[in-house]
């Protein structure tokens, strides 16, 4: 009977594990989308890539998108890993002309585990160069300012965004990359996101956005 009891006990277990299984990378996120973008063969000026903060830009002003020719390839919690894992999926196939990359965030906020800055930016660098070899411009992006998550509300964010921001900035001046720097426009004297751009201290409102979009269309104008 022992040998009985056990397989009844570890079935359900597995069958629960199993089934709360999710996508590592969002694959399934974009996936018709792309699609119909790419059967329709529409010339795309631009893609952002990034995690909810590009995810929420659109949802709180698709008219910025719509009306210059931009894509959002935004997708909530994703780290700089897994965005790169899913970067010919959602950028490369549907061959814009370019793509700006903002990532980083969940990286400090250790979504998916420490992960030193150095890894951070060479997840992005290699965003970079797939993008670049497949002859797609590159504009690189300022981590947002933020001294506290809400999800990990131990942590002390605000010092390492600002070491990250120096990191990126300085290799996309090394490698004649434009740089939208929204840090400056957004911060407030604690090193965090201004009360007024953002509820929660991390993503951005409408207002924010708009700042945003004024500093992002000084360059990709």
């Amino acid at each position: 009977m022992k040998p009985l009891c056990l397989f009844i006990f570890i079935l359900p277990l597995f069958a629960f594990t199993q089934s709360d299984k999710q996508e590592f990378v969002h694959y399934s996120t974009y996936a018709s989308a792309n699609k119909d973008l790419i059967n329709s063969e529409k010339e795309i000026n631009t893609v952002f890539m990034g995690n909810s903060i590009t995810a929420g830009w659109y949802k709180h002003n698709p008219e910025f998108f719509d009306n210059n020719n931009f894509v959002g390839r935004g997708i909530g919690g994703e780290v700089s890993a897994q965005m790169l894992l899913r970067f010919r999926e959602d950028v490369l196939n549907l061959n814009p002309k370019r793509v700006v990359i903002l990532a980083g965030t969940n990286d400090i906020a250790e979504n998916q585990g420490p992960i030193s800055l150095d890894k951070v930016l060479g997840n992005i660098i290699s965003m970079t160069e797939l993008a670049q070899s497949n002859n797609i411009d590159v504009v690189l992006s300022s981590v947002l300012p933020a001294d506290q998550f809400g999800w990990r509300k131990e942590l002390e964010p605000a010092e390492k965004i600002v070491t990250l921001n120096a990191m990126i900035k300085e290799y996309a001046k090394a490698n004649s990359i434009p740089f939208i720097d929204y840090y400056p426009k957004m911060v407030n004297d604690k090193k965090g996101l201004k009360t007024d751009f953002s509820e929660d201290g991390v993503h951005p409102n409408k207002k924010g956005y708009k700042v945003m979009e004024k500093e992002a269309l000084k360059t990709l104008q």
